[in-house]
């Protein structure tokens, strides 16, 4: 199936681009989730309108990248989530939390789609993440969860 993106989808391509992938995926995750819409001939002109967005959202050039890199790795940025005794989360960490965590630590505005976790956060503890600033630039971040 033929659809073009409308946000950044790791491993498969950015905002824009028209892509190829299974119809299950895409009727199952992409289009549910707004991260794409179908491909149509008419398609070609939102096509156009979302590369125009994209430039005006994404970090223009490699080295403003690196600038907010060093930002993002110099802000010590401290979550507090509710928690049972053993030091279990009630839920979990989302990318969102940590977007903004880091806002509210004094670090620069991020994109909760550009946070990546490894893995759930569900403990207590210091965490690393990664924060994708560009297709070559990602800067880690540690986040330290502790009890609200």
């Amino acid at each position: 199936m033929k659809i073009i993106l409308t946000h950044e989808v790791s491993g498969l391509g950015a905002a824009g681009d028209v892509v190829d992938v299974k119809d299950g995926y895409a009727r199952n995750y992409l289009i549910p989730r707004k991260f794409a819409i179908r491909w149509t001939k008419g398609g070609e002109q939102d096509v156009a309108q979302i590369r125009r967005a994209r430039k005006i959202h994404e970090i223009q050039t490699i080295e403003q990248a690196n600038q907010i890199k060093a930002q993002l790795e110099g802000v010590k940025v401290r979550l507090a989530v509710r928690s049972g005794d053993a030091g279990r989360l009630f839920g979990s960490v989302t990318p969102a939390d940590v977007a903004s965590a880091i806002k509210a630590s004094g670090g620069p505005e991020v994109d909760k789609r550009r946070v990546e976790l490894s893995s759930p956060i569900k403990t207590l503890g210091s965490h690393e993440t990664s924060v994708r600033l560009h297709p070559e630039v990602s800067a880690k971040v540690s986040v330290e969860v502790v009890a609200a």
